[in-house]
C-alpha cells in the first residue's frame, strides 16, 4: 500500500458543488466596451440636458448609460459630468427627485449607480490631486503636514455635497442599495 500525506489532497477537486469546478467568470455579467469618444459625446449631451434645466433628465441620463466596460479616463469623465449635475441640483429639489427616479421603471437599480458614483467620488474628494503640491514638513511635535495651510480643502465643497446626496439615498431606496454596491462586481 502506498503511503499518501492525506494533509495534501484537495478535496475541494473532489466536490462537484466547489467553486474550484466552475468557471467563476461566468458570475460577473457581460460588460460591452465602451470609448472614450463615445462617453464624451454622452457627457456633452448630458451637459446639453443640464444647461436647458432639465436636472432630472441629465441625472437619468447619467445613470442609465454608465460606462462599464470603459477605461478609465472614459470612467473619469462620466464621474466628473455625474458630480457636475449633482453640485447643480438644490437640496430642496434632492428627495422629490430621487423619490420621482425610485418610483419610476428601472428606478432601484439607477439609484444603486448613483450610489457608486457618490462612493467614487468620496474616494476621489480626499485624495490631493495632481495639480496641488504635496510637500510634508516635519513638525516638532513629530506629526507631519501633508498640505500647506489651506491647501487640503478644495475638495469639501464636492465632499459635502456627495455626502447630503448620499443622505437621502439612503432615506429613498434604504441600507440595501449600499450592499447591493458593495457587492456588484461592475464598477464605475
Amino acid at each position: 500500500m502506498a503511503t499518501v500525506n492525506w494533509r495534501t489532497i484537495n478535496i475541494d477537486l473532489l466536490d462537484p458543488e466547489s467553486s474550484s469546478n466552475f468557471d467563476t467568470a461566468s458570475l460577473a455579467p457581460a460588460i460591452t466596451p465602451v470609448s472614450a469618444a463615445e462617453v464624451q459625446t454622452l457627457s456633452g449631451q448630458i451637459k446639453q440636458l443640464l444647461r436647458g434645466g432639465d436636472a432630472e433628465g441629465a441625472l437619468r441620463g447619467a445613470l442609465e448609460n454608465a460606462p462599464y466596460g470603459g477605461d478609465s479616463s472614459a470612467k473619469e469623465v462620466h464621474l466628473a459630468t455625474v458630480v457636475e449635475i449633482l453640485q447643480s441640483i438644490k437640496q430642496s429639489e434632492m428627495s422629490p427627485m430621487l423619490s420621482r427616479i425610485y418610483g419610476s421603471e428601472g428606478g432601484p437599480e439607477a439609484l444603486d449607480v448613483l450610489m457608486k458614483y457618490l462612493y467614487k467620488g468620496m474616494s476621489h474628494s480626499s485624495q490631493p490631486t495632481s495639480a496641488s503640491t504635496r510637500t510634508i514638513s516635519p513638525q516638532a511635535t513629530g506629526f507631519s503636514q501633508i498640505h500647506s495651510r489651506g491647501g487640503g480643502e478644495g475638495g469639501g465643497q464636492a465632499m459635502s455635497v456627495l455626502l447630503s446626496w448620499h443622505e437621502k439615498l439612503v432615506e429613498i431606496a434604504g441600507a440595501g442599495s449600499i450592499i447591493r454596491v458593495m457587492t456588484d462586481r461592475r464598477t464605475v
